[in-house]
């Protein structure tokens, strides 16, 4: 039996595992180090050890190092300790199936990709993928030019125009801290772009007084050929810490011209997301030019962060206009299930950590509610977690049936999730594009085409409806 197809019945069998014995405070194990994988592991590093495969490992890739790096974890980087977990012998069968496996498995012909050539039949709509960009390596943002020029943001730090040629580099980006899941993040263009030039990038900031520290920042700046030029820091979520993950970080107008931003908590749930004295698990309501709306709800709290349009979130890395309504939706990850899509509400709490439907990677619970008064509920939560990263509305009468809904994309299930949408409700889901691996961005073009940004091929991909 092929690998991949290995991981996905242990994993079904896992999931049901949780389903049919709800978890107290101690973790539910298996035996089976694949098992155990695909339970604890692959939610943050890939159903196919995607992390792991041609890329450098932060702890080591000795077995003793890759042992003490799940045994105890870290903090700042979001890796959870598994001590009281596992027993030390599991731990070292872990460490064992991570290392003889992670190659293979990550780059076998087993981890299959929908044929580009062939047409895609869905519940509801056939069509294909073009594949516009190659040669990536983790596409984080997507935005389309007027001219029809695509940009295209590399964590790592690089700023690509695609003009249908080939990839260009922009020159002028500030320095980003390229470490987790930290880099050069999300990019944006201004509404009125074509009669004010601005752009908009956002990136995890290194701290200039202490390099070990780092945050979410905004710029704004125009474009002259391939130059960054008239850079603007507008906005700097405060505080600066120390940990590696959680970001946040899309960006997103409304009809009215007020940018939208998520910052994430940072790994730092009990300190953060309740609180409004700072600025992390929030989505924060901004000018243009970073500075604060009048009316923003909490400009007249003695201590709150008057950026702040709603708070309560966990890590949001979706964030899209609903095309009719004009309400801002976003989507964010919980822990180990409880990811959430939410239409976002002036002044409301959503409610991380204090209600959620995800338990800790480890197993445990942090909390027994999932709901409490003055607290939103999700217009849908996934659990299991899919990981879901980047999202925007059809908006495009060529995808008929789809028009209006939502593509929302799976790090976890590397798939794009379809919401299916009635007005403003969700009313169903499918999945689409099964196996094509990590998607990070997705994006409806001004040439009326969805387009997708897929980590593991390093690819742009353009959805193209059939018939």
């Amino acid at each position: 039996m092929k690998s991949y197809t290995i991981l996905s019945l242990l994993s079904l069998f896992v999931i049901l595992q949780n389903c049919l014995f709800p978890l107290g405070n101690k973790a539910i194990k298996t035996t089976s180090p694949a098992a155990n994988y695909a339970n604890y592991c692959a939610g943050c590093h890939g159903t196919y050890l995607e992390d792991f495969a041609d890329r450098d490992w932060q702890y080591g890739d000795s077995r003793d190092e890759v042992f003490a790096a799940i045994k105890y974890g870290n903090d700042d980087d979001g890796m959870p300790a598994y001590d009281t977990t596992f027993t030390d012998k599991e731990i070292y069968e872990l460490t064992d199936y991570i290392l003889n496996n992670a190659t293979r498995i990550a780059t076998s012909q087993s981890h299959e990709t929908p044929a580009l050539s062939d047409v895609i039949r869905s519940r509801d709509l056939a069509f294909r993928l073009d594949t516009v960009v190659s040669g990536l390596d983790i596409p984080w943002g997507l935005e389309f030019l007027p001219n029809g020029d695509m940009l295209i943001t590399e964590r790592s730090g690089i700023l690509y125009r695609w003009s249908g040629i080939n990839l260009q580099k922009i020159n002028g980006l500030p320095m980003v801290k390229n470490k987790g899941q930290g880099g050069l993040l999300d990019v944006k263009l201004h509404p009125n772009y074509s009669e004010n030039g601005y752009l908009y990038l956002s990136f995890s900031k290194p701290n200039p007084v202490n390099s070990k520290e780092a945050t979410t920042a905004v710029i704004r700046a125009k474009l002259e050929a391939n130059q960054l030029v008239n850079i603007t820091e507008i906005f700097e979520a405060q505080p600066y810490v120390t940990t590696s993950h959680h970001y946040g970080s899309r960006i997103e107008f409304d009809n009215s011209g007020y940018l939208y931003l998520s910052v994430g908590d940072r790994g730092r749930r009990d300190d953060y997301p309740q609180m409004l004295n700072n600025q992390c698990g929030k989505i924060h309501r901004l000018h243009d030019d970073g500075s604060i709306p009048s009316d923003n709800p909490f400009v007249n709290h003695s201590t709150a962060m008057p950026s702040i349009w709603s708070y309560g979130h966990r890590n949001p890395q979706g964030l899209a206009k609903h095309p009719r309504t004009g309400d801002i939706w976003e989507h964010e990850h919980g822990p180990r299930g409880g990811d959430e899509i939410n239409k976002i509400r002036k002044a409301r709490n959503y409610g991380w950590p204090i209600i959620s439907y995800g338990i800790n990677y480890s197993g445990t619970r942090f909390t027994k509610i999932t709901e409490k008064e003055g607290m939103e509920q999700p217009e849908l939560q996934w659990t299991p977690s899919i990981a879901p990263c980047g999202m925007d509305f059809v908006n495009h009468e060529r995808y008929d049936a789809w028009n209006g809904d939502i593509l929302a994309g799976s790090l976890r299930f590397e798939y794009v999730n379809r919401c299916i949408m009635e007005g403003d409700k969700i009313v169903g889901e499918e999945k689409l594009l099964e196996g094509i691996g990590r998607v990070r961005a997705i994006e409806m073009s001004p040439d009326g085409y969805m387009y997708i940004a897929v980590e593991a091929s390093g690819a742009v991909y353009r959805i193209v409806p059939e018939g």
